[in-house]
């Protein structure tokens, strides 16, 4: 058998394949000419941006920083809380009748008694007088009763009547006696349905709206009444408290001090009202887990409104000689709070803390800082244990690029202002 053997390669593809390594070769050595090391051409035109990072970072930071210092800072308890009046009645009518007569005008502030209306008396007044015609019937005949049974008292000393007519007068007279009573009953009840006719104020307070007017049949069955009132002065507060803030009250309570409570408006930025804590309710709310609590307030000024809603400062106790710093220098971190120190070379610490009670933007704390400690209240963003800082003292802003010099606007101008600092 023939050996077999392959058939040499066409020579226009050997030349092809040829030409495309040279080009490869080519390719390669003028990428390694313009990449290679030493190389001038990354220099032109200075640093470059890799080169400009990394002088930014190894620039001092910019931050502003205070002072740890020593201050009363009051433990206040904030919730949400509802004014509400201590009494409020409907006024309605206890009899049936004409109205003739409004004597109050809407919003007006009434006393206790004060008349707010009149009912038609008349027909009131002709049964009060039946109830007296018939009072006065019946009070004859009881007196003509008892002459009776004085006759037949004597009578029967005297042999001259039986036992049994004695017996009989002298329970006639029980019967009018009982009468009587009916009929002095029925005057009394006259007399108060008569007054009825007059409405007077139960409690003071402001008047709402009238629902009525004069020239309507009022009936004791109207449920919405002539008008209501309002006891404004003095006024509450009702508001919640979580039960994990329960034990400081009532520790406070319990030794006999006067909490003072203040009401704020919805932006909690204006103070309406001062007060004083009532009482505390009997129970937590298992679904909320939160304890009612109700603070009074005179409410001289009747700034607070019955169901309006406000904001509540519960001020519990004055912590004396307190460590405190600004709330802006507190951050929070996977192992809690902590803030960044400055050290007397410009440098940073991170410092765990202790934060005790926020009062405005200061916080107190418990643990981790000593008075005359300066921490860093702007630019943390960019700081990290050992990082290099510049305590800026005016109102330059701090900005908010790592590298950015102070004041500048633009990714340029900062690139150029880190170039050219020491």
């Amino acid at each position: 058998m023939p050996e077999s053997r392959p058939a040499p390669p066409p020579p226009r593809r050997t030349r092809r394949l040829a030409v495309i390594v040279l080009l490869l070769l080519a390719a390669a050595v003028a990428t390694w000419l313009v990449f290679k090391p030493g190389g001038q051409q990354p220099q032109k035109g200075g640093r470059g941006l890799a080169g400009a990072a990394a002088g930014a970072m190894a620039l001092p930071v910019p931050v502003r920083t205070a002072q740890a210092g020593t201050q009363n800072i009051d433990i206040v308890l904030r919730a949400l809380g509802t004014v509400t009046a201590y009494n409020t009645v409907t006024v309605r009518s206890r009899v049936d009748g004409e109205l003739i007569r409004v004597a109050f005008d809407e919003g007006q502030y009434i006393k206790a008694g004060d008349l707010l209306a009149q009912i038609d008396p008349r027909p009131f007044e002709v049964a009060l007088a039946q109830a007296q015609g018939q009072q006065q019937q019946n009070q004859a005949l009881l007196a003509n009763a008892r002459r009776d049974l004085q006759r037949y008292q004597t009578l029967f000393k005297q042999d001259s009547i039986a036992r049994q007519q004695l017996d009989t007068q002298a329970a006639l007279v029980r019967q009018y006696e009982g009468t009587q009573k009916i009929d002095q009953a029925a005057v009394d009840n006259a007399k108060l349905q008569l007054g009825y006719t007059r409405i007077s104020a139960p409690i003071g307070g402001r008047l709402g709206l009238r629902r009525v007017d004069p020239g309507n049949l009022v009936s004791t069955g109207d449920t919405d009444g002539l008008v209501v009132i309002t006891q404004t002065q003095p006024i509450s507060v009702v508001f919640s408290l979580p039960e994990t803030q329960l034990p400081e009250v009532l520790e406070q309570v319990r030794a006999g001090r006067t909490l003072t409570v203040q009401a704020y408006d919805r932006t909690d930025t204006k103070a309406i009202a001062s007060g004083q804590l009532e009482t505390i309710d009997n129970q937590i709310d298992v679904a909320t887990g939160t304890v009612k609590l109700k603070a009074r307030f005179d409410n001289a000024d009747e700034l607070l409104f019955p169901n309006q809603f406000v904001n509540v400062r519960l001020l519990v106790q004055t912590r004396d000689d307190a460590t405190v710093i600004p709330t802006a220098a507190v951050q929070q971190g996977s192992a809690g709070a902590f803030v960044f120190l400055l050290r007397d070379d410009s440098t940073v610490d991170v410092r765990q803390v202790q934060l005790g009670a926020i009062n405005g933007d200061r916080v107190a704390v418990n643990e981790g800082l000593v008075p005359g400690d300066r921490v860093v209240v702007e630019g943390t963003d960019r700081l990290r244990t050992g990082a290099k800082v510049n305590v800026v003292t005016d109102d330059t802003a701090i900005p908010a690029t790592p590298g950015e010099a102070l004041g500048a606007g633009s990714p340029a101008r900062a690139g150029q202002a880190a170039t050219k600092a020491p």
